[in-house]
Formats: structure tokens, C-alpha cells, sequence
């Protein structure tokens, strides 16, 4: 597993991290790293949010639907 960290595919190509790239190209592999890191994060919490206001959207529309049909009711009964 270790070593699979110290291989960079670029364009098809593969580079070991450690031998093929100077301190620079170490400190961009590492910056592009942890920038997916933080991007799949974000996705992870877009998921959640999406998911928490799906469900509270529904449960409006649920409940504007329920109030409509009790009133809609009320006036007929």
C-alpha cells in the first residue's frame, strides 16, 4: 500500500515519487493530494445536505398538501 502512494500516474506515465520528482513537483503531488482529499469531502456533505432537504422539501409539500385537503374538507363537511 505504501508504495502505491509513491507512484504518480501522469498522462499514462508512472513516476516514483520519491526517486523521479524534485521537492517541487513533491510539494504539487502532495497539494493535488490533499485537494481530492477535501473535494471528496465536499461531495460527501453535498450528498448529505442534498438528502437532508430532499427529505424536508417532501415533508413541506407533504404537509401544504395535508393542510389543503383538511381545509378543502372542512368547507365541504
Amino acid at each position: 500500500m505504501a508504495e502505491e502512494k509513491n507512484v504518480v500516474s501522469i498522462n499514462g506515465e508512472e513516476y516514483n515519487f520519491l526517486e523521479d520528482f524534485d521537492d517541487k513537483q513533491r510539494y504539487i503531488v502532495e497539494q493535488c493530494r490533499d485537494l481530492q482529499t477535501k473535494r471528496q469531502k465536499a461531495q460527501f456533505e453535498v450528498d448529505q445536505l442534498t438528502g437532508a432537504l430532499d427529505f424536508f422539501t417532501k415533508a413541506l409539500i407533504e404537509s401544504v398538501s395535508d393542510g389543503s385537503k383538511e381545509e378543502t374538507d372542512a368547507a365541504v363537511g
